[in-house]
């Protein structure tokens, strides 16, 4: 164990504070918001490991083995947060703070991953690297994060239009998250309506182009065109006699669109949500088992990778896709202790939310092994420890 380096000033907490989860705090609510920081908890807490990450008793020298940092390696994660005006570079700025401390205290070598804004460009540089037998003490991730990891931008993994014998689907895939595929998927009868069915066929890619909302604005109204309600249906639910009995105009309108809703067969089922990938969780795990040392430390300094989410008895309640799978022995309590198990590396990062200045404060403070508040430090199941 080395013996961390105290006389660094920290900057202050709200020094041109710039929240990594895309939430601006003005000069005027900083005092009151430090007072409920204290107090609120993002996420609730399972377990005494997590606890303690809570309780702001997690130090680096509770990890049993940890390789003093040399070689140390920054990943920048370029993206904006949508409907802001931030801008993607952000994270530039903490990252040079972090290299400069890391030079200055150990005369460590500090390399950067530039220009990464989508996964396939840490993937491509990662693999480069890792061609080189000198692996990293530190690897630190500064961005936007989620339950589920770092955020980048949308990645589009595949989009296309199948056919199994009458079966149509059109679907699309876009990554984030590593691991975690956002689906979109379109399910109809080709010979049921061949209008409907030809509009997908020459209209399918213009169509995954757009948001979820608007895909299924377009279709509905599709729908409601080309496919009348049932009139058997409509006179048992929606007769002009039960409608005379509605007194009000805008009750008997509401009254009539519900059945037609109910009375039309409908023409295609739409879904959409999350849902993991084990093949590209895995090979995010290669690569950061490939760039950060047995011995080193792998940090993320976004928001939520050390918060502990309890999984809800529907999934679509719940966050933490990757977390309550049985991926690296799951289900785990947080994405810190599922990458832990999954790479056999230290793994660290910020309970609930986290700023830019943060993260340049809690990673000072752990390399000067000091009892950190709001940041987890899971150490790797002793199986992998060397």
């Amino acid at each position: 164990m080395y013996s961390p380096i105290a006389g660094f000033k920290v900057p202050r907490v709200f020094r041109s504070l710039r929240k990594v989860c895309g939430v601006s705090l003005s000069r005027g609510v900083r005092s009151a918001f430090l007072a409920v920081w204290v107090l609120w908890g993002c996420g609730s807490a399972v377990g005494a490991e997590e606890q303690a990450c809570r309780d702001g008793y997690a130090r680096l020298s509770s990890l049993p083995v940890v390789q003093a940092p040399k070689r140390v390696l920054l990943v920048p994660l370029l993206r904006r947060q949508p409907d802001s005006n931030e801008n993607e570079r952000w994270p530039e700025s903490p990252a040079a703070s972090v290299a400069a401390f890391y030079r200055s205290h150990f005369g460590a070598e500090v390399v950067w991953l530039r220009e990464v804004r989508i996964w396939r460009d840490f993937y491509r540089q990662a693999a480069a690297l890792s061609q080189r037998a000198n692996s990293f003490d530190r690897v630190i991730f500064i961005g936007h994060g989620g339950f589920d990891g770092p955020v980048l931008n949308d990645d589009v993994l595949g989009q296309n239009i199948t056919a199994t014998g009458s079966e149509g689907q059109v679907l699309r895939s876009i990554e984030a998250q590593p691991g975690v595929h956002r689906f979109t998927s379109i399910h109809y009868d080709i010979s049921r309506n061949r209008e409907f069915s030809d509009y997908l066929a020459s209209r399918w890619q213009e169509l995954l182009g757009k948001d979820e909302a608007e895909i299924r604005r377009l279709l509905g109204g599709l729908e409601e065109q080309l496919q009348p309600p049932d009139q058997a249906c409509m006179q048992r639910h929606c007769s002009p006699g039960q409608l005379a009995a509605v007194w009000d105009e805008a009750a008997r309108e509401t009254r009539l669109e519900a059945c037609k809703s109910v009375c039309r067969d409908p023409l295609f089922v739409f879904r959409s949500g999350e849902e993991p990938v084990p093949e590209r969780f895995v090979l995010f795990v290669d690569s950061l088992r490939a760039l950060a040392r047995v011995d080193g430390l792998i940090f993320f300094g976004a928001c939520n990778p050390g918060t502990a989410v309890a999984e809800k008895p529907e999934p679509w309640e719940g966050k933490g896709v990757l977390i309550h799978t049985a991926l690296a022995g799951g289900p785990h309590d947080s994405y810190a202790s599922l990458i832990a198990a999954a790479t056999g590396r230290g793994v660290a990062g910020p309970v609930g939310k986290s700023s830019a200045t943060d993260i340049v404060r809690q990673l000072v403070g752990l390399e000067k092994n000091y009892s950190q508040r709001r940041l987890c430090i899971v150490a790797p199941p002793a199986s992998h420890l060397p």
